[in-house]
């Protein structure tokens, strides 16, 4: 099909309703190889009619770096790039003449842009760098869960601008399997901080708040933990924990620490616009939103949060202005969050109040 042996290849289990669209999508590939791992709705019959080559096996006890290395071993030694998706996942099709022209002597690994999630209007959501397609050499998966890619030599990856690789889940899906196998994760590897700091969130996601602090802080201390952004994003779910336990002098504290973390991003600024918005601190949250509003390059990890990005600052600043008699610019933010968002009727509605006192004179 083209100047490279390109093979796709899957972990599944009773995903049957994706399966048509995921293999519609992946039919770019010269070959589609799926471990199917105990489906019950016809899946691996189903794929198989369509044109992927399927094995069945149970993998016990459940961990995904098993099962994605399991599936890995199915594509065939003298491959040149290997793809692995989801049969939630779709690409945008033209992706296998963006692969290969991308591709180049020396790399081995192609990153692209990965559409975690969408918006309510349909726009991007959480958007970052993918990193699945890879060399069929050299590579493993490692992870109980939240698995990544391990290169056994030198990463050499190059970007590819035009593939775009969008998720589109199953909302109805559990994650109840993630806590035993990230708790499992820390267990193995407690220097792992990616892990320390998944399962501190993990915990957070619970409301378990004690354990999500103990854990987060247990991250933050790591001396392998240097990523700024994710070591912000720990001090914002630590701030969130103690706000839920009642505390609102730490929740201040580790919101100011966040942002002191990583000042170039809005996420901590628009946490910390909030938490001066439920104390009516005005002069707090046009601080905060005004610091956030100043970034305009935004960053391109699974970190960056869609709600920075919208309508919300300009809210939060609308709704400070008001408060503090300056009507003129909380009708401009206002009018601005309403562009952002222009279904929402209480913007419409805190809109039409701004500009009344706008109106009068104020």
């Amino acid at each position: 099909m083209g100047n490279y042996q390109v093979v796709v290849y899957a972990i599944c289990k009773n995903e049957a309703k994706f399966a048509r669209r995921w293999m519609a999508s992946m039919g770019e590939a010269d070959r589609v190889m799926v471990l199917d791992t105990g489906s019950e709705d016809g899946t691996a019959e189903l794929l198989r009619e369509l044109g992927a080559e399927v094995e069945v096996a149970a993998i016990s006890p459940w961990r995904f770096d098993e099962a994605r290395n399991r599936s890995l071993a199915l594509v065939p030694e003298d491959t040149d790039i290997c793809v692995c998706t989801d049969l939630d996942e779709v690409f945008v099709p033209g992706w296998r003449a963006e692969l290969e022209q991308a591709w180049a002597a020396g790399c081995n690994q192609v990153r692209y842009h990965y559409i975690w999630s969408f918006r309510p209007d349909g726009s991007d959501g959480i958007s970052f760098w993918g990193d699945k397609i890879h060399a069929r050499q050299g590579w493993r998966w490692v992870n109980p869960v939240h698995e990544v890619l391990r290169c056994d030599g030198q990463a050499a990856p190059v970007f590819a601008q035009g593939i775009r690789l969008e998720h589109h889940p199953d909302e109805t899906k559990s994650r109840g399997q993630y806590l035993p196998l990230l708790e499992l994760a820390v267990q193995e590897d407690p220097s792992n901080d990616r892990n320390m700091h998944y399962l501190g969130r993990e915990y957070m996601f619970y409301g378990r708040w004690q354990e999500a602090v103990a854990t987060l802080k247990r991250h933050l201390a790591l001396p392998s933990a240097t990523w700024a952004e994710e070591r912000c994003a720990s001090m914002r779910y630590i701030a969130r924990c103690q706000q839920a336990l009642g505390d609102e002098g730490e929740t201040e504290r580790w919101l100011l620490r966040a942002c002191g973390e990583a000042p170039q991003l809005r996420e901590p600024w628009l946490d910390l616009a909030k938490f001066c918005y439920q104390k009516e601190d005005w002069h707090g949250v046009i601080f905060a939103a005004h610091r956030a509003l100043e970034i305009r390059q935004r960053s391109e990890t699974y970190l960056s949060e869609p709600e920075a990005w919208g309508e919300a600052l300009y809210d939060l600043m609308a709704i400070a202005l008001y408060y503090t008699g300056d009507y003129r610019h909380a009708l401009a933010m206002g009018e601005e969050a309403l562009r952002r968002s222009p279904a929402d009727r209480r913007l419409r509605e805190n809109l039409r109040l701004i500009r009344q006192k706008a109106e009068q004179g104020g």
